[in-house]
């Protein structure tokens, strides 16, 4: 089943897209701006993103840009016939379609089957190449298959929680993962206390980074959590 994320400040429109969309089969997720967006795109996997340009605290134009860094399922921008330099600014900078309102809904579901039709295909392609499990930030590598870990071509030995950390920090590079998110993903279970991420943290400096205390890789945003630093 596809899964689709619709991103709309307007209720009634929100609504009447999503029955529209799940008639046809489709699981569908909503959100009332671009910061919502992002975060169903954290937990969720999306197929296919419905954005409305014009909306507050953070516009489909920037919520487009934030996407594109991460994802690349297709995204059908909505917008007003005076948000012309919009739509093409909105192109531009990945969509890959776009629907004026108002908008007659079949039309809509006509361009997200297509839409979806094509990134299938894209799929098919990328599922034949052969996947790679090394992960590499700059001189930073983790090989999954291996469980090693290696800093500019030198063996790091790590406990296994903290190659379970490092390898779930590596994997999304730039993303700011919270104390109490690494303890349930890494140790499975609800987060009580986090205390103990702040010591592996530490340890896992010590091993990777030249100087600990100016890490390379593994940053702290402070009052948030930690991530690896995108080279």
């Amino acid at each position: 089943m596809y899964q689709i994320l619709v991103v709309e400040d307007d209720k009634e429109i929100l609504e009447g897209i999503s029955i529209y969309l799940r008639n046809q089969g489709y699981k569908v997720f909503g959100a009332s701006n671009g910061f919502e967006g992002l975060e169903v795109l954290e937990r969720e996997t999306i197929h296919l993103a419905i954005v409305d340009i014009m909306m507050p605290k953070m516009d489909g134009i920037t919520m487009t840009m934030k996407l594109r860094e991460k994802f690349d399922f297709p995204v059908i921008m909505l917008s007003a016939k005076s948000e012309d330099m919009d739509k093409v600014t909105g192109l531009n900078i990945g969509a890959d379609d776009y629907v004026t309102k108002p908008f007659v809904p079949m039309e809509l579901l006509a361009r997200v089957n297509s839409q979806l039709r094509r990134y299938a295909k894209y799929l098919k392609v990328v599922e034949d190449v052969p996947k790679s499990n090394v992960h590499t930030i700059g001189g930073l590598e983790l090989d999954e298959d291996t469980v090693e870990v290696r800093v500019d071509g030198n063996p790091v030995k790590l406990t296994p929680l903290e190659f379970k950390i490092l390898q779930l920090l590596i994997k999304s590079p730039g993303r700011v993962f919270s104390p109490d998110e690494i303890y349930e993903r890494v140790w499975n279970e609800k987060a009580i206390t986090t205390d103990t991420i702040m010591v592996h943290i530490r340890k896992i400096r010590e091993k990777i980074e030249i100087n600990p205390r100016e890490p390379k890789y593994l940053k702290v945003v402070w009052g948030i959590g930690y991530k690896i630093e995108k080279q």
